[in-house]
């Protein structure tokens, strides 16, 4: 089984570093001074669930030198998913599947659009990871889960055949749910809120869900998308919020969302497709989302400088 990892940084990296240690056949689409570093070191994880390292590590910025594979894990920024979709072309044959494991509930349509239904499956993961240095994936929190299945609900070979590869990985817990809708709006509803309200205060989920104000606001952004989802058809229950709540607790107190930390560093982030999705899907769904817009409005200006749309001084 040929699996290729658009996207090598904390997600892509563990994921597949956990599929090469195990024994398959994983080539990594990377760049910079992290491809440079793999290709010279190999690819070293540090985690929770224990160490690995993959030396040596097929990766390369040459996508059209790999030829086409049976799966592509996608795991870029959200906003990185245009030039990815151009990446992955030479790779995409008649039975490539692809896996988007991005934060939002948006991908799997843009990949469609430019691949078509048939070889598209709905996905998502878990865990908190990050580069700690080029070369070098860190797990620090959340036992690491992916999931995927087919968007019609149904079972298939190619789905359980992943599974199955998981299955042989240390550490990694694979799961086909009955409603990938479901499971992927339950993640949008956690990383959204917590991302937003990380990026907000600039605080660790520690100081989050301890102050009842902070807390407060959690719930609630979850409490919107939660309405959002049930506008959409999909059938997600309430107790998903407590499930989430539940998960926050248990992370680690320095704990961060991705979004939060790009934020806090000045960097482009996924705010569009996070708390700026609720806010336009909500106006299209005519749900109320003054919460996440709150949220979207207030690290707008900073997301625009990042982009350099606007130039101003922080303070």
């Amino acid at each position: 089984m040929k699996v290729a990892i658009v996207g090598a940084g904390g997600v892509g990296g563990y994921f597949g570093g956990r599929l090469a240690q195990a024994g398959e056949d994983v080539v990594f689409i990377a760049r910079g001074e992290h491809l440079r570093a793999m290709k010279r070191n190999g690819l070293r994880g540090d985690s929770i669930n224990g160490d690995f390292r993959v030396d040596p590590v097929m990766a390369t910025d040459a996508p059209s030198t790999v030829g086409e594979v049976d799966y592509i894990l996608v795991a870029v920024k959200a906003w990185q998913l245009p030039n990815a979709i151009e990446t992955m072309r030479p790779m995409v044959g008649e039975k490539t599947s692809i896996v988007p494991l991005l934060n939002g509930v948006e991908a799997p349509e843009q990949l469609s659009e430019a691949f078509g239904d048939e070889r598209v499956l709905g996905g998502l993961c878990s865990l908190v990871t990050m580069v700690a240095a080029p070369g070098h994936i860190s797990h620090d929190g959340a036992h690491p889960m992916i999931s995927f299945g087919e968007r019609n609900h149904r079972r298939s070979e190619r789905a359980e055949r992943l599974q199955k590869a998981f299955s042989r990985t240390e550490g990694v817990q694979a799961v086909i749910p009955a409603d990938i809708h479901v499971a992927m709006w339950k993640k949008f509803l956690l990383i959204a809120s917590w991302s937003g309200a990380g990026a907000v205060t600039r605080a660790p989920i520690g100081v989050i869900r301890t102050l009842p104000e902070t807390r407060n606001l959690l719930e609630q952004a979850m409490e919107e998308i939660h309405g959002l989802a049930r506008a959409r058809n999909v059938a997600m229950e309430r107790e998903a919020i407590g499930q989430a709540m539940a998960f926050l607790d248990a992370l680690p107190y320095e704990s961060s969302a991705s979004m939060q930390r790009d934020i806090l560093a000045g960097r482009r982030s996924e705010l569009d497709t996070q708390n700026g999705a609720v806010v336009r899907l909500g106006k299209e769904a005519a749900i109320a989302t003054p919460v996440n817009g709150m949220i979207y409005s207030c690290l707008l200006p900073q997301e625009m400088q990042a982009r350099k749309q606007q130039t101003f001084d922080a303070g």
